[in-house]
């Protein structure tokens, strides 16, 4: 299986948006934690996480082709089918049949709904958002509209409520908050 370095460089190679890599690892560290909640492979659901947009830069114009072409780009690397599968899973290209496909499913547009609840405090920090917070946001259509709230909330069917996967979700993204350009980093 393909290492974090050697998937990074990957990712790096095909998306040069510094905000979409911040996406990207996002996804991945919160893949992770939900990983070990739930006694997965933690190392295969970050790696899924990490390139699951590798081809982005590639289908922003044709949405249709995402998760498609990432198989090209992804092709002779050792990444396990289940990942592939999970990739094409997130756009709609196969059926959401595994946990895997499930969680990378919920986990993406929540990392946006936490990203924009970050730039709206003062400070830009993700590990200073509060539980009561998220939720209200998270109720709130208009806010991050992007940020699919049916989707996010199907993580109820990975058996993790609600609330748990807010929270654990801040906690993965707080920890590398400047990673991924905010909290103290943001405007350096």
């Amino acid at each position: 299986m393909l290492t974090r370095e050697q998937a990074t460089e990957l990712l790096h190679s095909h998306m040069p948006q510094e905000n979409l890599r911040a996406h990207s690892l996002a996804v991945a560290v919160v893949m992770q934690k939900l990983a070990l909640r739930l006694e997965q492979d933690a190392d295969l659901w970050y790696l899924t996480g990490l390139l699951h947009d590798i081809d982005y830069a590639y289908t922003v114009d044709d949405p249709s082709r995402h998760a498609l072409h990432a198989m090209e780009l992804l092709a002779g690397a050792d990444l396990p089918e289940e990942a592939l599968h999970a990739i094409r899973a997130h756009n709609d290209h196969e059926s959401r049949e595994s946990l895997l496909d499930r969680a990378l499913w919920a986990v993406d547009p929540l990392t946006g709904l936490i990203t924009a609840s970050a730039l709206m405090r003062p400070d830009h920090s993700v590990s200073a958002i509060v539980l009561k917070s998220i939720r209200k946001k998270f109720k709130s259509k208009a806010f991050a509209a992007g940020a699919n709230r049916e989707q996010i909330a199907s993580c109820e069917d990975l058996g993790v409520p609600l609330a748990d996967f807010l929270m654990l979700s801040i906690e993965a993204m707080g920890e590398v908050e400047r990673e991924l350009g905010l909290g103290e980093a943001h405007g350096e």
